[in-house]
C-alpha cells in the first residue's frame, strides 16, 4: 500500500488515500474532509506510480 496525497477537487484541502500498488484501477472514495466523491484513477508500473487522477465525480 502506498499512501498518497493530493488536494481535493472540491473542498481544495490536502487529502490522502492509500492505494494498492499491485493493481492499476479507477474507483470511487469520499473525501475524507467534505465527503464529496472523486473519481481516483491509478497506474502502477513494478509498484510504482506512474499516474494518479483525481476529479469531481460529476452529480
Amino acid at each position: 500500500m502506498l499512501e498518497h496525497f493530493f488536494q481535493c477537487p472540491y473542498c481544495w484541502e490536502e487529502i490522502s488515500f492509500l492505494l494498492d500498488t499491485s493493481i492499476s484501477q479507477t474507483y470511487v472514495e469520499d473525501c475524507e474532509v467534505c465527503c464529496n466523491p472523486i473519481e481516483v484513477s491509478t497506474a502502477f508500473q513494478n509498484q510504482d506510480l506512474i499516474q494518479f487522477e483525481a476529479k469531481e465525480l460529476g452529480q
